[in-house]
């Protein structure tokens, strides 16, 4: 295995985790700042109001996502098993 093909499954790999940790990290970032902009309107400060939302929103995400990231890591390990046994 050269260089170029070790960092080009580096790189796969590198965007393969982007790709799948970006909507977790994108929702649970929106439910923050929704959950702030309230705790800051109404002055509620409880650190464990935004848990709940959060984890909520993941879940559902999970749910939507799911089946399209199991996918993606099927396809990925495939292509591992493929350039392992290829040589």
């Amino acid at each position: 295995m050269t260089e170029a093909e070790v960092l080009d499954v580096l790189y796969q790999a590198f965007m393969l985790a982007l790709r799948l940790a970006l909507p977790f990290l994108l929702i649970s970032m929106v439910v923050g700042v929704v959950i702030s902009v309230f705790q800051a309107a109404t002055q509620i400060n409880e650190q464990t109001l935004t848990f709940v939302p959060k984890f909520l929103a993941i879940l559902a995400v999970m749910g939507f996502l799911g089946g399209t990231i199991l996918a993606m890591l099927q396809e990925f390990f495939r292509q591992m098993v493929a350039l392992i046994a290829g040589g």
